[in-house]
């Protein structure tokens, strides 16, 4: 499978894309779960078809242009608002980033690294050992690693943010059981990981938003950032409808890149990240 992925990897992002968008529409025609899945997530937004389906094509370049991030080479990256990483990085606390899942999320650590230096990164490993083992060997790269969604990897971010480093995470990815709260995404209750307030309060970090815009006909990336607008509740339902109201503004500020077909208002497992 890796020698699979790195001859993909070869191929013109602008390719990969094109080929994307179908397997996107392919995948939306083909699966009616899938479908409802995707429509009622954008409907509970306020969204019809007709403003997100673009969103169906853009599903379909996430999973085409992975083995591109992982094993290919550098991809050109514009900046917008990276003025405030300058500034973060002057404080000395660290910066916890916290990413949708929109646009390409794989993007924005990777440019993070290659630019200003080490980030750490929550990630669920994977289940199946071949795909662990591919999974591992492509964040194997320079001042990136990777945190497992365990005890162990919430230690490992704490340390990194203590250090000054930066930490990255998707707070609209459903927790197991025990590890979030329910609260409103959308108008919608939604269970929602307590870890990025425990995270800033623990450390004193540094709060960015970030998303990494896809931009047409393969041309790269453009790195979005924002700030964190008000100080992190104590309470952990509040906290958790913060974070949920901030990951609303930056969706709503692309749509057509979010991943609507993310089961969002499943119920959490137990014991494992999902």
């Amino acid at each position: 499978m890796k020698t699979f992925f790195r001859a993909v990897a070869l191929l013109p992002l602008a390719a990969l894309h094109a080929l994307g968008a179908l397997v996107g529409w392919f995948s939306f025609g083909l699966s009616g779960t899938y479908r409802r899945r995707f429509l009622g997530n954008a409907r509970q937004a306020g969204y019809g078809l007709a403003t997100v389906r673009a969103a169906v094509a853009e599903a379909g370049k996430l999973i085409a242009e992975t083995p591109r991030l992982w094993f290919g080479g550098p991809v050109r990256i514009e900046w917008d608002g990276d003025a405030l990483i300058d500034s973060a990085r002057e404080r000395g606390c660290g910066i916890l980033f916290l990413t949708p899942h929109l646009g390409c999320f794989e993007v924005t650590a990777q440019s993070y690294a290659a630019r200003f230096g080490r980030i750490t990164v929550l990630y669920r490993p994977a289940r199946k050992p071949w795909l662990r083992e591919l999974v591992d060997t492509s964040r194997d790269r320079a001042n990136l690693a990777a945190a497992p969604t365990t005890m162990a990897g919430v230690k490992q971010m704490l340390k990194a943010l203590r250090a000054g480093e930066a930490v990255g995470l998707l707070p609209d990815q459903v927790p197991p059981n025990g590890m979030g709260v329910w609260a409103p995404f959308f108008g919608r209750p939604a269970y929602t990981m307590i870890l990025p307030a425990r995270l800033a309060r623990q450390t004193g970090a540094t709060v960015l938003l970030a998303w990494g815009e896809r931009l047409p006909r393969g041309r790269g990336y453009r790195v979005h950032l924002r700030r964190w607008a008000e100080p992190i509740a104590a309470d952990q339902a509040l906290a958790a409808t913060q974070v949920n109201g901030a990951m609303e503004v930056l969706i709503r500020e692309c749509p057509q890149q979010y991943l609507w077909g993310y089961a969002r208002y499943k119920q959490p497992a137990k014991g494992r990240w999902t």
